[in-house]
């Protein structure tokens, strides 16, 4: 017999796939200032609760946070605490100023009734049971941090009722980073969602398997219910025109990447010549051997020019070396203090220094450089630490074409191939996402329609 079930039909259709649920309510406050493809995403993000914004740099991610935080605090009269990587809680209370958003930054745990910013490394501090609402800005840097401070940063989210994820590049060559943001907004934990969507055959030439996901790839058919499933949590967004938005005003301008190949001085014991380096020890022991010649042809590049730079490096002795080599340079190094960091990041956004010096997993999450538009940088393995880096500066409104000089050596064939696989594979997962995130509001949008069809009673 078939008959009309409506009820049933609707949850027949949830048992069968991974679509979230909503936490969330209707935001109230929704101001002027922001552009139509940021209410678009506030609407959403608060109905949902526990949500995270993929938006690329320089997209508004800072006042979209603080007028969630907002709306979070005014409908439960409880505070928010956001959380951000070094230096950048100043930018958000900037921010709040510039928007009328009043914003309070602690540093020992103590906290108003409003909108409370600190950094990462200040967490511990801080009680999650004083918090009905949590954002996480730069959310990817979660990796960059020691086991134990992400699980603290994980297990800190999941104790508040409201939670937001912020950031510019969700898991660029990692899908995996996916279900750790799953599993501290509440959805599928990492593990459960690699049960639910993925294999592991430790077949490297299998087809969709990640870039270093250790021979983990897609079951058979299940890439789209995959993203339909992040896209119930998460939007992501490069330009307003991926949510149906204008795009005028939103242009980047030009980026030029140039790549400065130099010669070792001191070729490796038992080569005639030097070659790319095979697997990470040889490419160890080649950063170090070259350290002379790659600060120095860093060097030169910046000394030429008295416009602002920045230098980015990965070992201490290139820091070291090139701060050595560039007149009035200042270097932010691993060994300063949390609270000299913050100083000299400031310094050089306010323009009171010309050069900076200072490590990606340091300085590259959340920084707000538009006054600069010239950098060096020595290749790694690392697509997100380059991405980032880059968009330090090159970001919607930048005014001025930005320059990258990358300066490698034979020995970084191998890293330079690399970075540029992984940058192809970044953008096919953020335009996956996109087109998966579109797809299912149109499902939904049709959703009325397909609860209305008949079905057999027995189901």
């Amino acid at each position: 017999m078939i008959v009309k079930d409506t009820i049933k039909y609707k949850r027949f259709l949830d048992t069968k796939r991974q679509s979230g649920i909503l936490h969330g309510f209707a935001g109230s406050y929704l101001p002027d200032f922001l552009f139509d493809f940021q209410k678009s995403l506030l609407e959403w993000s608060l109905r949902k609760g526990r949500s995270g914004i993929f938006a690329d740099c320089g997209l508004g991610k800072t006042p979209m946070q603080l007028v969630w935080a907002e709306n979070i605090v005014r409908e439960t009269n409880k505070p928010v605490l956001v959380i951000t990587p070094l230096a950048v809680s100043h930018q958000t209370i900037s921010e709040g100023e510039k928007f009328g958003i009043e914003v309070s930054r602690s540093i020992d745990g103590r906290h108003g009734c409003g909108i409370t910013v600190t950094n990462y490394e200040r967490l511990h501090h801080f009680s999650p049971s004083d918090f009905d609402g949590v954002v996480c800005d730069e959310s990817s840097i979660l990796k960059s941090f020691d086991g134990q401070r992400k699980a603290l940063i994980t297990d800190f989210m999941r104790k508040v009722p409201y939670r937001l994820l912020c950031t510019a590049t969700a898991a660029p060559n990692d899908y995996i980073e996916l279900g750790t943001s799953s599993e501290a907004l509440g959805e599928l934990g990492y593990v459960d969602m690699l049960n639910q969507f993925f294999i592991n055959d430790q077949n490297t030439t299998a087809p969709n398997r990640f870039w270093d996901g250790g021979g983990w790839r897609f079951k058979h058919h299940a890439e789209q219910s995959f993203w339909r499933w992040v896209s119930s949590w998460a939007r992501a967004i490069r330009r307003p025109s991926d949510l149906g938005f204008d795009d005028q005003g939103f242009d980047l301008p030009p980026l030029d990447i140039q790549e400065t190949v130099v010669s070792a001085k001191t070729i490796k014991q038992g080569m005639l010549f030097d070659v790319a380096a095979v697997g990470l020890q040889d490419e160890r022991e080649a950063r170090r051997r070259t350290i002379s010649e790659r600060c120095e042809a860093a060097a030169s590049i910046v000394n030429e020019t008295t416009r602002p730079a920045v230098m980015w490096c990965h070992l201490n002795d290139e820091g070291n070396t090139l701060k050595a080599m560039v007149p009035g340079s200042v270097q932010v190094a691993g060994v300063d203090s949390d609270d000299m960091k913050e100083s000299k990041f400031r310094d050089f956004q306010d323009g009171n220094i010309r050069v900076l010096i200072t490590k990606p997993k340091i300085g590259a999450f959340g920084l707000n450089w538009q006054h600069c538009s010239h950098m060096t940088y020595f290749p790694s393995h690392s697509y997100e630490q380059y991405y980032q880096a880059i968009r330090r500066c090159w970001r919607f409104g930048q005014t001025n074409p930005v320059m990258v000089n990358l300066v490698s050596t034979d020995a970084d064939e191998r890293i330079v191939e690399n970075l540029t696989r992984k940058s192809k594979a970044a953008d096919k997962m953020f335009s996956d996402l996109i087109q998966y995130m579109n797809d299912a509001l149109s499902v939904k949008r049709n959703q009325e329609y397909e609860e209305e069809v008949s079905i057999p009673s027995w189901l």
